[in-house]
């Protein structure tokens, strides 16, 4: 029996350090190619550098463009995630504490989302957001994004609330505590993981998000890092060390919050999945 027990463990090692391999490679690669010169690219495009010039990475960090690509991003992407979760939460919690008629095939409706694309509405979205006169700025991203991540958000939200405990609601509730001083003073600080759970998919989705800026930005002072590699990749088109330095810089900063979230995402997943 710990013959069986060791040969499973040892399989299930391998199996994630293969997984590992293919999801950490790509970006050590670009990691590393960004200390690379172009010869030493086209000669050795996977291992480490012969030396390590950090000139590419110097220049880009001092290039106010990056910052400012960088900033309208992280600005973007954190209102999109402050909203989602506000709006997020607050249906989910009505869904899951309020009885009312039509709940079920609301919540059904909302849920559809999940199935609409969000390339196939860049066509209306972009007519809306215009004659909004909302085009060039930063909610013609922020509140589109905002209404796409509703869908899983209420999802995964009315799961986590529905396993909390009733006895709580039903004993606030005796003591005269209202439903929204329920919702602030107990529903969400017991939510922690399924609100970092939630949080990091709606930003990395946000932070990665392309074909949304391009259709309704058109001022660069408003670019996301996206639109800035694509301009970044125009400008420097062969020197693809600096193209590589310049991916590595951009996808840190959801690389380092998807890591400093990772311990309450599990617990988020799971907490609704059993009952009791």
């Amino acid at each position: 029996m710990s013959r069986l027990f060791l040969l499973r463990n040892s399989l299930r090692v391998i199996v994630l350090l293969v997984v590992a391999g293919f999801v950490i490679g790509p970006l050590l690669a670009a990691f590393f190619g960004g200390f690379k010169s172009n010869a030493q690219l086209r000669t050795n495009p996977l291992g480490l550098p012969a030396s390590w010039d950090v000139s590419h990475y110097v220049g880009i960090l001092e290039d106010p463009s990056f910052w400012q690509y960088l900033g309208n991003s992280l600005l973007i992407s954190s209102a999109t995630v402050i909203l989602t979760l506000i709006v997020g939460a607050a249906a989910a919690y009505v869904f899951s504490h309020i009885r009312f008629f039509g709940a079920r095939m609301l919540h059904s409706y909302l849920l559809l989302g999940l199935m609409f694309p969000f390339a196939a509405a860049i066509l209306p979205l972009f007519i809306k957001v215009r004659d909004l006169g909302l085009l060039d700025t930063y909610w013609a991203v922020i509140l589109p994004q905002t209404a796409f991540g509703l869908s899983l958000a209420i999802l995964l939200f009315k799961a986590f609330f529905d396993q909390l405990p009733r006895e709580l609601f039903e004993a606030a509730y005796v003591d005269g505590c209202s439903y929204l001083r329920f919702f602030w003073s107990f529903t969400l600080p017991l939510s922690t993981p399924i609100l970092a759970t939630v949080g990091v998919f709606v930003f990395v989705q946000s932070w990665n998000n392309f074909l949304l800026p391009l259709v309704v930005f058109n001022t660069e002072s408003v670019y996301t890092w996206p639109l800035g590699m694509m301009q970044f990749r125009g400008e420097y088109l062969t020197q693809w060390n600096l193209i590589l330095a310049f991916v590595s810089l951009t996808i840190l900063p959801a690389i380092v919050f998807f890591l400093a979230a990772q311990k309450y995402i599990v617990a988020g997943l799971t907490g609704g999945s059993v009952k009791g």
